[in-house]
């Protein structure tokens, strides 16, 4: 088949629904497919460009000016180029990852050209709305337009999917006038297995030979990582551990200067990005995962943690329960609970039996998470959209 795949996050970016975009176009190229991307450009221009083997059609870009890491696409006067370019594509079917305006302006010309459509939610506003820094009367406000904005594309969608039950129940209570289907994000458990070995990152990264807890991710306001760290203090009173933060975001220099106040320096490692090359490898240096994510539609690390034989720590919101339960492969925590959290973290790190039970336990759960269900999943919804086109 022949697909397009349009997004408004991917390629430099890092975060979940932009790796979630790259590793499909991976697989989906992997099992044969043709794939075309069409994205925001890394530059001002609009460019073709290949990453990791994917064709991408760069729309010409800007930094986001209050978080820019971020580029932004606006696509007017483009829409002639685009149709070109997707006509001269000929695709069977576009998988839509977004509804901001790269994805409009394709979903237009898709509409016109009657291309089969599926569209994938990752959004949540709590992700983005705190980097506007709005009043706090006027964050709801801001919340109901998002809603609306991506209502206005995904009801216009053939096909919806999201990546767990708990985020098909976050689109319909926002109104969505459409059903929604449940398909994990998936992870490569070919890659992300108990077979790896991270030894050579504790030197690389100045680890200190003491059990680990790992956070990998963004290091941004709405992961809460200051949690963890207040919930450090009490811990560290009572065994021996060491906290590794892999990542980078807008809250790291903000986090460092925390650890120092709580006098946690010698607790805690901030590694900075770690490159794909390492990141398989680095869960096996860890005892025990956490993540403390409170706009988590699912969650590609903690399902890289489980597949490396973790038990999780998470907190008990949004998706992660679905991928956490209690007692079995991990603990869930309460908001801003430090000291149930500090007691979760103490218990699993004080008795090595439950610990290893639940790593088993973490691997079992994960298999149904695999890629390879999540891309044969997606296949068959191509090739139902494809046969209904006829």
């Amino acid at each position: 088949m022949k697909i397009i795949i349009s997004t408004d996050n991917y390629y430099p970016n890092i975060n979940g629904a932009s790796l979630f975009s790259q590793r499909l176009a991976f697989y989906l190229k992997k099992q044969g497919h043709s794939v075309l991307v069409i994205a925001p450009s890394l530059t001002t221009h609009s460019e073709f460009s290949t990453n990791n083997g994917i064709r991408i059609f760069g729309i010409r870009s800007i930094p986001i000016l209050l978080y820019k890491r971020f580029r932004i696409s606006l696509p007017y006067f483009m829409k002639k180029r685009i149709e070109k370019i997707i006509r001269e594509f000929d695709p069977d079917v576009i998988h839509f990852q977004g509804h901001f305006y790269v994805s409009k302006a394709v979903l237009s010309i898709a509409k016109k050209l009657k291309i089969p459509m599926v569209g994938t939610n990752h959004f949540m506003p709590e992700n983005a709305v705190h980097y506007l820094h709005p009043p706090k009367f006027a964050e709801n406000l801001i919340k109901r337009w998002a809603w609306k904005q991506f209502r206005s594309v995904f009801e216009r969608i053939d096909i919806v999917t999201c990546p767990t039950q708990t985020a098909v129940q976050v689109v319909q209570r926002n109104d969505l006038r459409k059903i929604a289907m449940a398909i994990s994000n998936g992870v490569d458990l070919s890659k992300f297995h108990v077979g790896n070995n991270g030894a050579y990152l504790k030197e690389k990264y100045k680890i200190p030979g003491k059990p680990i807890l790992l956070y990998v991710g963004r290091i941004d306001k709405e992961k809460n990582i200051d949690m963890v760290l207040r919930a450090l203090v009490l811990v560290t009173k009572k065994i021996s551990i060491h906290f590794v933060v892999a990542g980078d975001g807008e809250k790291k220099d903000e986090l460092k200067k925390l650890t120092k106040e709580l006098n946690l320096e010698k607790f805690v490692s901030f590694t900075g990005y770690v490159p794909n090359e390492d990141l398989h490898n680095l869960y096996r240096i860890a005892d025990c995962f956490i993540i403390a994510g409170a706009a988590e539609l699912q969650s590609l690390v903690t399902m890289e943690a489980m597949a490396s034989g973790l038990p999780v720590i998470a907190l008990n919101a949004l998706a992660l329960p679905e991928l956490v339960k209690p007692g079995e492969n991990g603990y869930l925590f309460e908001w801003n609970d430090i000291n149930g959290l500090a007691q979760d973290i103490t218990r699993v790190f004080s008795d090595d039996l439950l610990r290893k039970k639940m790593a088993v336990k973490s691997l079992e759960l994960i298999e149904d998470h695999d890629i390879k269900n999540t891309i044969h999943k997606f296949e068959s919804i191509y090739e139902s959209l494809l046969k209904n086109n006829k």
